[in-house]
């Protein structure tokens, strides 16, 4: 017996119903596939992805997190899915501090590097590292 697509959608809405969370099923796999491709991008240090990653990252957890609450005030969210969410939110986690600790790393060897504020007034870099203050008698000129 064929169904028409009417019979069809309103079949896939009723086992959506009968299957609480079947609906946050995709939602969750897709915040997992984007934390991947986000762990890809950092793994290859390539900027633009990274950032391209991190905003569809943000869309997909918006839209996750939407969709938990949702179904948290109208059924429940079945015990799996929540496992899922939480794990993904353990995964951002660490990936949130290996970056932190990166830039902290980075801006440590800038201060090495270039010294902001810090760095007394007058005084230059040589090949062997930061020199005596210049005098005021030097020509420079050549």
């Amino acid at each position: 017996m064929l169904r028409s697509p009417a019979m069809a959608l309103a079949s896939a809405a009723a086992d959506a119903a009968a299957t609480p969370g079947a609906d946050l099923e995709p939602l969750v796999a897709h915040v997992e596939q984007r934390l991947g491709a986000l762990a890809d991008s950092l793994r290859e240090r390539d900027v633009q992805a990274i950032e391209l990653q991190a905003q569809e990252l943000h869309r997909a957890l918006a839209r996750a997190v939407e969709s938990f609450m949702h179904a948290a005030r109208h059924g429940g969210v079945p015990e799996a899915m929540r496992l899922r969410l939480a794990r993904a939110s353990a995964q951002l986690a660490r990936q949130r501090e290996a970056l932190s600790r990166a830039t902290a790393a980075l801006d440590r060897a800038i201060d090495v590097l270039m010294p902001g504020t810090a760095a007394p007034v007058g005084r230059v870099y040589t090949a062997s590292g930061l020199s005596a203050p210049l005098r005021s008698n030097t020509n420079l000129n050549a």
